[in-house]
């Protein structure tokens, strides 16, 4: 195959047709892509000047063939091929729900979700977003969560540089014509996240708005989800949260209105991105058990209720906002370091996962999670020490023991036979409750906030007590001898 793409990678087509009238809304294009028995339908969208676009990702190797579907006559019955070949080194695939509670790319590569958050990044200009992808890149964060629309907050009052809608004639919003300059700046960045091998967890809706895209009419609000998924989808590091804090936005966007949500992102992506939705009151969460809903992500303090949460969706857990390492005056943003790192570690010892962010106040209003920049917290290294931990010794992710005392409050699972307990705020001398296999096992002491990793000396059986060095925020890991 003459310059094949690679598979997961990211093709791009050109058609031209109509300027006239509204493009955005008059004119339908789709494409569907075949190879062998496979076939893929995907939307285009308008690009300007005439210029539509249709962009693919290859899920196979192989020679593919496509054809154009359009209500205006130049646009269809188009045809053409595609060659894919082989993946390069770094390109795994899409990220995929594996072993019902974890997550893996495409190829099989395991992928334990250690994110962050900077909602509005994007739309503080070209400098200090220049700054978040450079933190970014000497980071150990895999995921970025981030708000497509604008953000009005505390520490986000700033005018953003592009706008997602062009302007009538009288100065308000047409929310049927796209600005091309926002959609194709913010396309760049989440390119750009995938250069560094970040997870782009993509918000669609939010109800923190000043300028009333929160409000939009349902049917303009669905096409706005169509143009934006167009663009988008083969992007294979993308994934679609619908909206952060979504029941703050139920007066005007009603239960079923969010149904049709996942429907549309469902029916426009034919790659089957992870899909969520996340909560403000916990009580009021979406059903996550729908089958549009591919992983549940929460929004809670107490983490100590993965294990709940888990059997609650039979899905994987992200609790991506269990609060915040900083000082701000708002409970939410004001937990340590260390706190941030405990309440990791009890995620993924109950079989889940947890969310990074950081919000210590500045004199300009440049917090991390809310505009990016740098870090300026304790918690990131520590968080990619659990990372590695993690990738050690749990390649098919931690499966959490069950059952009571002691395991309802020291977080502990397993990955096959390799035991990860955390004993968090308790400080035990000795562990005394045995061990769920038979046999004679090395042990691992770590200090998760000095990131280090002790091998005791000797070897210890399911019916000896071991001996712990004391103090807080200590795991252990056993490994049976082989």
């Amino acid at each position: 195959m003459d310059n094949p793409i690679e598979q997961w990678g990211l093709a791009e087509f050109e058609f031209h047709g109509p300027s006239s009238g509204n493009p955005f809304t008059d004119v339908e294009l789709s494409v569907t892509f075949q190879c062998g028995e496979l076939e893929l339908t995907t939307p285009g969208f308008y690009d300007g000047e005439g210029i539509y676009r249709v962009r693919f990702m290859p899920t196979q190797q192989g020679e593919w063939s496509f054809r154009t579907s359009s209500n205006v006559a130049e646009l269809h019955g188009q045809t053409g091929t595609l060659a894919c070949g082989a993946p390069s080194d770094d390109n795994h695939g899409p990220v995929q729900v594996r072993n019902q509670f974890h997550f893996a790319h495409a190829d099989g590569t395991p992928y334990f979700p250690f994110g962050t958050t900077c909602y509005a990044w994007v739309h503080q200009g070209d400098e200090l977003e220049e700054q978040t992808l450079e933190t970014l890149k000497n980071s150990s964060f895999n995921k970025m969560r981030m708000c497509v629309f604008p953000k009005h907050y505390i520490f986000n009052e700033n005018e953003p540089v592009h706008h997602p809608f062009e302007k009538k004639s009288d100065g308000s919003w047409d929310f049927s014509r796209y600005n091309l300059a926002f959609f194709r700046h913010f396309e760049k960045r989440v390119a750009q996240l995938g250069e560094l091998g970040i997870e782009a967890d993509i918000i669609l809706f939010h109800p923190y708005d000043r300028w009333g895209y929160a409000k939009m009419a349902h049917d303009e609000d669905y096409a706005y989800l169509r143009y934006i998924v167009s663009r988008l989808s083969a992007y294979r590091h993308v994934w679609w949260s619908m909206a952060n804090e979504y029941d703050f936005m139920l007066r005007d966007k009603p239960m079923d209105v969010w149904d049709r949500f996942f429907e549309i992102v469902c029916t426009d992506d034919p790659y089957g991105h992870l899909r969520s939705i996340h909560n403000a009151v916990f009580e009021d969460r979406y059903d996550c058990s729908k089958d549009a809903v591919t992983h549940a992500s929460v929004q809670h303090w107490d983490v100590k209720q993965m294990r709940a949460w888990r059997e609650m969706f039979a899905k994987p857990v992200v609790d991506d906002e269990c609060e915040y390492e900083g000082n701000t005056r708002r409970n939410w943003g004001n937990i340590t370091a260390r706190e941030m790192v405990h309440r990791f570690w009890i995620c993924v010892c109950y079989g889940g996962y947890a969310g990074h962010g950081e919000t210590y106040e500045h004199e300009d209003d440049i917090l991390w999670w809310s505009k990016g920049g740098v870090l300026h917290g304790e918690s990131e290294p520590r968080i990619a020490f659990l990372h590695r931990i993690l990738t050690e010794t749990a390649p098919d992710g931690i499966e959490p023991f069950e059952g009571a005392y002691p395991w309802d409050r020291t977080p502990a699972g397993q990955c096959g036979e390799t035991v990860l307990i955390y004993f968090g705020e308790h400080q035990p001398n000795r562990f005394f409750y045995g061990l769920p296999q038979e046999g004679r096992f090395e042990v691992d002491v770590i200090d998760t906030w000095n990131m280090t990793v002790e091998t005791l000396d000797g070897t210890f059986d399911a019916k000896e007590p071991i001996e712990l060095p004391g103090g807080p925020y200590m795991a252990m890991r056993i490994r049976p001898l082989t």
